[in-house]
């Protein structure tokens, strides 16, 4: 993430990732302050063992897409609600690639952080049947807890 302001919408997607079975590290990353520490981060990431990024960011949103460049990995971003703007220039700036730079962009928020560790564990699922089977778990127990009425409800 960005900062640790944003821990409190990265924090979905880390308990998301926790309940499905999934390592993941968390690590404040900034596009901006310092930038030496992002370069680093995104040039060692595959050779560290990591095998998808993703990066939450708030305001200009810069992390996710300056991760994009510096790797192959693919990168999930998340934008960060931000007070300015409630998140949509988060939004936007990570939506807004040049060709050649992608990232996958979630929702705004709570949504886009849980949804980025459902698709990072779908990527990775692709390669992992006991993931994919974690997974698959994970949504059907979501599906059994819709109600089908409001005296159903959980």
């Amino acid at each position: 993430m960005g900062s640790t302001s944003d821990w409190e919408t990265m924090e979905h997607t880390a308990d998301t990732l926790r309940e499905i079975g999934v390592p993941f590290e968390t690590r404040v990353v900034s596009a901006h302050r310092p930038p030496d520490l992002l370069f680093e981060y995104a040039a060692s990431a595959e050779k560290r063992g990591i095998e998808v990024i993703i990066a939450g960011a708030g305001g200009a949103a810069h992390l996710p897409g300056m991760t994009a460049a510096m790797t192959i990995l693919p990168v999930f971003g998340v934008p960060v609600e931000s007070k300015a703007m409630s998140g949509v220039d988060s939004l936007y700036s990570i939506v807004q690639m040049p060709p050649g730079v992608p990232v996958g962009t979630l929702a705004i928020g709570k949504s886009g952080a849980i949804n980025a560790a459902l698709l990072a564990a779908s990527v990775l699922a692709l390669s992992d049947p006991k993931l994919a089977k974690r997974l698959e778990a994970w949504r059907k127990k979501q599906t059994e807890a819709v109600a089908e009425t409001p005296e159903d409800k959980a």
